[in-house]
Parts: structure tokens; sequence; C-alpha cells
């Protein structure tokens, strides 16, 4: 299983966010850090926002933060809003299945039982997870020592 660019997107987007909680990051300094399109990372931001997850600061001095507490937002919940479906194999698209073997297949219920699995663990983490204490973070997005 891969996750597509906008769930690693928002991910590094949140990380970062939760990283400097004090200040408000804009998209540019972020697709900067990263290296990544600040379109895109405007896409997934939109996103995030929708979700409920990060709020937006508009003017001069604005910018981007966390909309509650990163210990709140599981990654698992995250990974479900920019995904854009699980279907590992055509037979787990109910609407473009047309694989022959689907009625004796007993590779879609493994499939199946593996995405739930990875979600499963997802959900036992949040972003908080990957922030706290993870000073070697910090130093590669150059932030100071709160």
């Amino acid at each position: 299983m891969r996750l597509n660019l906008q769930s690693d997107y928002a991910l590094r987007l949140l990380m970062q966010l939760a990283s400097n909680p004090d200040a408000l990051c804009t998209i540019a300094d972020i697709a900067q850090c990263y290296g990544i399109s600040k379109n895109h990372l405007m896409k997934v931001a939109n996103t995030l926002g929708r979700a409920g997850f990060i709020e937006t600061v508009r003017g001069r001095s604005g910018g981007l933060r966390l909309a509650r507490d990163a210990d709140a937002i599981g990654i698992g919940a995250v990974v479900r809003k920019t995904e854009g479906d699980f279907a590992l194999v055509e037979c787990l698209q109910a609407n473009k299945n047309n694989c022959l073997l689907t009625p004796s297949c007993r590779l879609k219920g493994i499939l199946g039982e593996a995405t739930e699995a990875f979600i499963a663990v997802l959900d036992t983490y949040t972003i908080a997870d990957l922030v706290v204490d993870n000073s070697q973070l910090r130093d590669l997005l150059n932030l100071e020592v709160a």
C-alpha cells in the first residue's frame, strides 16, 4: 500500500504546524522547507481546513496553525480524509469491479482485512506522537527549541 501525495503532504504540513505551535506558518514557507509545490500544498491545506484539522489566519501576518491540539488529531483520521479510496485491487472497487474471479475469490477478503489493519494501526497514533520530544525533527525544520 502506498499513500498518495496529498496524504504525504498533509502529514508533513501537520507535523510542521505541530512542531511550531506558537507561530503561524505560511504555505510558501512550508512548501520551501519541504521542496514541494506551493499550489499542491494549498490544495492540501484547503482539505485539512475543511476537515477541521487546521485553521487559517488571513492578512499580511496570516498563516496556518492547528485547529486543535496535536494529540487530538489522529493519523488515521487524516489519512481517511486525504486518500481517495483504499481499494488495493479492482475487486475492492464496487462500482468498477469487472473481475471474473470476484464471486469465488478469497483474495478480496484478505486484502480488505489487511487494509482495515493498516488503518487500525494509524488510528492508534496522533500528530503529537510524531513531534513530541523530537528535537531532530525540529532541527531538520530549522525551528528553535521551545
